[in-house]
């Protein structure tokens, strides 16, 4: 990766993100000497304009930033560098510089699941659930979906939330197994809620199937 130090006389921007979260830390700024530090020792280094030398973010606080990919922006001129943050970021405690609280969204987990699936599927581990299912064919899948639906749906009927939870994260998990099993993904479906979501997106159908006079 070639970077252009010189429109901002020496230094580029280095936006901080979460690789986990995918939040945003913090901004800081880069030379070439902190670039190349930052490559060698694993741990984010930026220059420092106030004190005019380098600062590996963590070496007073232990915070370090540790990290996990670095890339240009189209210019060459700006990184995105995403780490794992050991603590809160800014100086003033606060895990972000904008004091924001850098949570985990837990529907990002859903794409990390997908990835997990499909490497199972392209590997096919022996001893694993996943790998057993994907060897029983679509059939098995599919019913499983199935089974685990009804299921979800008696926990409902109950009442019982900590086990409809349960249930429908089985669900989830065989649907997303059926998904790889048909060469698709769980973005796949998100995509087409996403469609869905817009308010004039076949009106009719889905006021015909919630009354139940739908017919393909």
């Amino acid at each position: 990766m070639t970077l252009d130090f010189n429109k901002m006389g020496g230094l580029v921007p280095a936006i901080i993100q979460d690789a986990k979260t995918k939040n945003v830390l913090m901004l800081g700024f880069m030379n070439e000497e902190a670039y190349q530090k930052t490559l060698e020792t694993g741990k984010v280094t930026f220059w420092s304009r106030s004190r005019q030398c380098l600062w590996t973010k963590g070496e007073t606080s232990g915070n370090f930033l540790h990290l996990v990919s670095m890339k240009a922006d189209c210019d060459n001129d700006t990184l995105l560098v995403e780490a794992k943050p050991d603590g809160p970021t800014c100086h003033k405690g606060t895990d972000t510089c904008w004091g924001e609280d850098n949570l985990y969204n837990p529907i990002l987990f859903l794409t990390e699941l997908q990835d997990f699936i499909n490497k199972r599927h392209e590997e096919m581990p022996e001893g694993s659930y996943t790998t057993a299912l994907f060897k029983k064919g679509t059939n098995r899948i599919a019913q499983k979906v199935g089974e685990e639906a009804l299921e979800t749906v008696i926990e409902a009927v109950r009442g019982n939330k900590e086990k409809l939870v349960y249930e429908a994260s089985d669900i989830l998990y065989h649907l997303i197994v059926l998904l790889a099993d048909q060469g698709l993904r769980i973005e796949d479906v998100a995509a087409e809620l996403l469609k869905r979501h817009n308010p004039n997106w076949d009106k009719d159908r889905r006021l015909a199937k919630f009354n139940g006079t739908y017919k393909k």
